[in-house]
């Protein structure tokens, strides 16, 4: 559970830290209360340490179900 948790705010701190790796050319709808993330893409982390806590390769960039855990949560904050 540790481990998990671990990987988990290495991943928020990383979505956080590279709004840039999002595609803003594209403006999605947030989904509905129940609904489906839409599908975009976040930059790999450069360090190899953090490539291999959340289970990536060295490509240059990853979807949400290539991080290899069993969970991941996703905070979204909103700044408006």
């Amino acid at each position: 559970m540790k481990k998990i948790l671990l990987r988990l705010t290495l991943v928020m701190m990383f979505f956080l830290a590279s709004p840039c790796a999002l595609n803003s050319a594209s403006p999605v709808a947030p989904p509905r209360e129940g609904g489906v993330l839409p599908d975009f893409a976040l930059t790999v982390p450069e360090t190899v340490s953090s490539r291999q806590y959340l289970g990536l390769d060295d490509k240059g960039a990853f979807k949400i179900p290539d991080i290899d855990a069993e969970v991941v949560i996703i905070e979204i904050f909103s700044m408006y």
